[in-house]
């Protein structure tokens, strides 16, 4: 393990040289005086004496065996094997779960024509240049508690309160049907159920005993600094594939 430590840390330490040498390292604030290569130079001195920890042991059943495992967190979209059931030329069955069930069994099994399983598949693929596993930044789940308050603070933005019934009674349907707005969509009639601050999260789901995918769409009148709620349509979206 000592020589592998010695070795990773040679090669990682030859690479940031090269990469330093052509020129593709920048450096900003504090350590903008490392872009001169005596600078850089010294800077890197220590590492190259300091113990390197580097930990490895042999997979037991081979190298296959590490990049299937590794491969179903890095790689896997939508569906993972073990829920195929079969499949040929024209069809694939697989196990699905309705969320709308809440209680006892929630597995049922769908068959799809070929065509339709391929097109609901892709409506999972991510776009270009997004990343499922982030280790930093906001959308890091070890960092997100931190950074959602920070965010809460840039966007001047209080954190969302339990709604009490003095506040549902404030927010009502109006009596003029013709004061209600079409929905910009299918221009169809749009009912107020509540408003919420920006940043928060719409409550009628949870206080009416709805699932997002049973909720009405809604929209209300613009109020200075509120939304309306309006139902999402990524909510239903294990639902109506089955993905």
């Amino acid at each position: 393990m000592k020589v592998l430590s010695r070795l990773f840390r040679r090669l990682f330490l030859e690479g940031l040289a090269r990469l330093h040498k052509a020129g593709k390292l920048t450096f900003f604030g504090d350590l903008a005086g490392l872009a001169a290569p005596e600078a850089f130079a010294t800077h890197l001195a220590p590492l190259r004496k300091a113990d390197w920890v580097v930990y490895a042991k042999p997979p037991f059943g081979g190298p296959e065996a590490v990049l299937a495992y590794l491969s179903r967190y890095t790689h896997r979209v939508a569906i993972s094997n073990h829920r195929l059931v079969s499949g040929d030329a024209d069809t694939v069955t697989f196990r699905w779960k309705d969320y709308r069930i809440t209680r006892g069994d929630r597995m049922k099994v769908m068959r799809l024509p070929m065509g339709e399983f391929i097109r609901r598949f892709l409506i999972h693929v991510l776009p270009s240049g997004f990343h499922r596993i982030r280790h930093t930044g906001v959308m890091a789940n070890g960092l997100r508690r931190d950074r959602i308050v920070e965010i809460r603070r840039l966007l001047n933005t209080e954190p969302e309160t339990k709604k009490t019934a003095t506040d549902e009674t404030e927010i009502s349907e109006p009596d003029d049907p013709n004061a209600r707005q079409p929905c910009p969509k299918c221009g169809g009639t749009m009912i107020v159920m509540e408003t919420f601050l920006c940043g928060q999260t719409p409550q009628s789901a949870h206080r009416h005993g709805r699932t997002p995918h049973d909720q009405p769409i809604t929209l209300g009148p613009a109020i200075p600094g509120r939304r309306t709620s309006h139902r999402a349509q990524s909510a239903k979206t294990r639902t109506d594939t089955g993905l």
